[in-house]
C-alpha cells in the first residue's frame, strides 16, 4: 500500500510517517498544506490512500476537507482518510455522500491507537467507508434537528460494531489540547459504522 500524508503539524506528520513505515506501509510523500498535496498528486502517480488533516494553512479552516473533495473528484480511484481534531459533521456529510473509492473520517484521538488507524487505512484502501462513531452520532443529531418528525435513530450502543484496541504509540504525541489531556478527557472506544453508507453494502463507513 502506498500512502501520502498531508498534515501541517510537523510532529504528527513525521510521527505518522515513521509509524506507517514501521508497519511496512510505503509513505511516498508527507506534505504540510493542501495546495502542495494537490500539486504533488498531479505530478506523479497517485497513491492508494491519502491521509489528510481537515484544517491546514493558510486559514486553518477547511483546506483539508476541500482538498479531499477535490481528490475524490479528480482521482476517484484514490481512497481518502480524513483526520480531524473535532467533530465537524458538515464536512463529514459532504465527504461520505460522494462517489469514488473508499473514504474515512476519524477524530485524531483514534490516531493514538495504532491498530485502529491501520484498520481504517486498510478498509478505505479496499473501498469501504470508515466513520468515527462520534461523527456518526453528530450526523444523526443534525438530521433530527433538521427534521424533528423524521424516524432516523442513531445505532444502538455496541450494536453492529467492533471495538478497537491497543495502546497509544510512543511515536505520536497526544493531539488533544492541554486542558483536555489534563482533565483526562477522551473519546469513547470506536465502533466501526456498518450502516452509514448510502451507496455501499460492505462496511460503510470533526485541529483537523
Amino acid at each position: 500500500m502506498r500512502v501520502t500524508i498531508a498534515e501541517d503539524s510537523a510532529l504528527l506528520r513525521e510521527g505518522l510517517r515513521a509509524l506507517l513505515t514501521d508497519e511496512g506501509i510505503t509513505v511516498d510523500a508527507a506534505v504540510g498544506d493542501a495546495a502542495e498535496l494537490l500539486a504533488l498528486l498531479g505530478a506523479r502517480t497517485p497513491p492508494d490512500v491519502v491521509v489528510v488533516d481537515v484544517r491546514m494553512p493558510p486559514t486553518h479552516t477547511d483546506e483539508g476537507i476541500r482538498a479531499a473533495l477535490e481528490i475524490r473528484r479528480r482521482w476517484p480511484g484514490v481512497a481518502v482518510l480524513v483526520l480531524s481534531q473535532y467533530v465537524e459533521s458538515g464536512s463529514a456529510r459532504e465527504l461520505v455522500t460522494g462517489g469514488g473509492a473508499g473514504v474515512g473520517y476519524l477524530l485524531k484521538d483514534r490516531v493514538m491507537r495504532v491498530a485502529e488507524l491501520l484498520d481504517a487505512l486498510h478498509r478505505v484502501a479496499r473501498g469501504d467507508f470508515v466513520v468515527d462513531p462520534e461523527v456518526v452520532l453528530q450526523l444523526f443529531a443534525d438530521s433530527r434537528r433538521a427534521d424533528p418528525g423524521g424516524g432516523a435513530r442513531p445505532p444502538p450502543p455496541g450494536g453492529g460494531g467492533r471495538q478497537g484496541g491497543g495502546a497509544p504509540h510512543p511515536r505520536l504525541a497526544d493531539p488533544r489540547p492541554p486542558e483536555a489531556r489534563a482533565g483526562g478527557a477522551s473519546s469513547p472506544p470506536p465502533r466501526w459504522c456498518s450502516t452509514c453508507s448510502p451507496t455501499r453494502g460492505g462496511r460503510p463507513r470533526s485541529r483537523g
